[in-house]
């Protein structure tokens, strides 16, 4: 049966999202889970309501149904409780929302089964390089993507934290991380107290490629990006007292100056300390 209204939605969203106008077939089917995908927005900013036990670990099993290379099930998912929730949201004071969050948690790469298998089974692991760690960190990825749209099914809102990464070594040890196991993210988990926004994404010509990659007039697309961009959801400039005054700050710019300095230099050194070869 045709769907008008979510076809209209996911128009809307992705004009929102991209800056140009998509078609939408009204009668295509699964239109209302689309319609959740284009319209997706990141929440900091939680009723205090708490998310239901059983339900966070419904959606965990949504979540680790999710594909895994060659069924190596590489990913693992840490719930975490209020004590351990408090340290993290210390470490990381200038992201408040991570300690009001009703719900908290890390998302890792497990490579520690596969090598304990082999042991068990009798077997060489000739594997112990890079592309364990790739598929690992990959699963992990994946397994958090289910999550989100799994939360955004239920009305949960949620709001990703790359940034744990800053102090894997800290974290780890709060969340008893064993050997070939690290922290990928973190996520904020609750009831949203408020609309949010869509964030504008780079356009598809950009990003979205036909036959080869066709990186086009670059500045230029980027130069228009910043400027829809700015005029839909512009960026607080980022430390001013370092980088100085431009006369217009837009995503470029702000990545630039995020980019400009060093970030987790020694997360090589962490991974190779955990047991993973990045050979």
């Amino acid at each position: 049966m045709p769907n008008p209204e979510a076809a209209k939605s996911i128009s809307e969203a992705l004009s929102a999202r991209f800056g140009e106008d998509l078609p939408v077939d009204e009668s295509l089917p699964g239109l209302g889970e689309l319609a959740r995908m284009a319209s997706r927005k990141v929440q900091r900013r939680y009723l205090d309501k708490p998310v239901d036990p059983a339900l966070l670990r419904l959606l965990c099993a949504c979540a680790l149904s999710a594909p895994s290379k060659s069924d190596l099930q590489q990913a693992d998912i840490v719930i975490v409780e209020r004590p351990e929730q408090a340290a993290i949201a210390d470490l990381i004071p200038d992201q408040p929302f991570i300690r009001t969050a009703p719900a908290f948690l890390v998302f890792l790469a497990s490579g520690r089964r596969l090598p304990e298998i082999a042991r068990m089974r009798g077997k060489p692991f000739p594997n112990d390089h890079l592309d364990q760690f790739f598929n690992a960190a990959i699963d992990s990825g994946i397994v958090l993507a289910t999550f989100l749209a799994a939360a955004d099914a239920v009305g949960l809102g949620t709001c990703p934290i790359s940034v744990i990464r800053d102090h894997s070594q800290r974290v780890s040890d709060m969340l008893k991380l064993p050997q070939r196991v690290i922290p990928v993210a973190g996520l904020c988990a609750g009831w949203p107290s408020e609309k949010g926004h869509i964030s504008p994404r780079l356009g598809l010509s950009s990003t979205l490629h036909h036959e080869a990659y066709d990186e086009g007039n670059l500045a230029e697309r980027i130069d228009a990006y910043d400027k829809r961009r700015a005029a839909i959801h512009p960026y607080k400039p980022r430390d001013p007292a370092r980088w100085g005054d431009v006369p217009f700050y837009g995503w470029s710019e702000d990545k630039a100056r995020q980019y400009g300095v060093p970030q987790r230099p020694d997360f090589g050194a962490f991974v190779r300390k955990k047991g993973f070869g990045l050979e």
